[in-house]
């Protein structure tokens, strides 16, 4: 890896985990203000048909995955490729870290294993975004290297 590659992968990587901590350690819950908003709009969708599983709890989930997508991704481009996997256990690491915090400093958060669970999801589909990245341009690489 270059140098301003790692420069770069840096300077993502703490502008990441700086709006990561933000929004973990915010003294309310960062969708407070749109919960109203999500709840109605989750009314529509269920009378038109949308089954009741998809629910307000289904999209807080997704939200995590989400929000955990860039730490997999980060972390694992950030390491060479043959110790990329580690962006997963830093991810589990990561959000036991922030569900203690929350549980222990911000009682008005509510800390959960399922938070846990979709924070490590996210981490891991962006860990196999890399190797599979990785492994496209390796491969278009010795493709085209080959003579036509």
């Amino acid at each position: 890896m270059t140098l301003r590659r790692r420069r770069f992968l840096t300077a993502l990587l703490a502008g990441y985990l700086l709006v990561l901590s933000l929004i973990a350690f915010w003294p309310s819950p960062v969708d407070e203000g749109a919960s109203g908003f999500i709840s109605r709009a989750l009314q529509v969708l269920h009378r038109l048909g949308v089954p009741g599983w998809f629910d307000y709890s289904l999209i807080e989930s997704g939200a995590n995955v989400l929000l955990f997508f860039p730490f997999g991704v980060l972390v694992a481009a950030f390491l060479p490729l043959r110790r990329a996997w580690v962006a997963l256990p830093a991810g589990i690491l990561a959000s036991i870290c922030i569900e203690v915090g929350q549980e222990l400093f911000r009682p008005e958060r509510v800390a959960t294993p399922r938070d846990v669970l979709a924070n490590a999801l996210g981490a891991a589909i962006g860990t196999v975004v890399v190797y599979a990245w990785s492994h496209r341009n390796t491969h278009d690489n010795t493709h085209d290297a080959e003579p036509r």
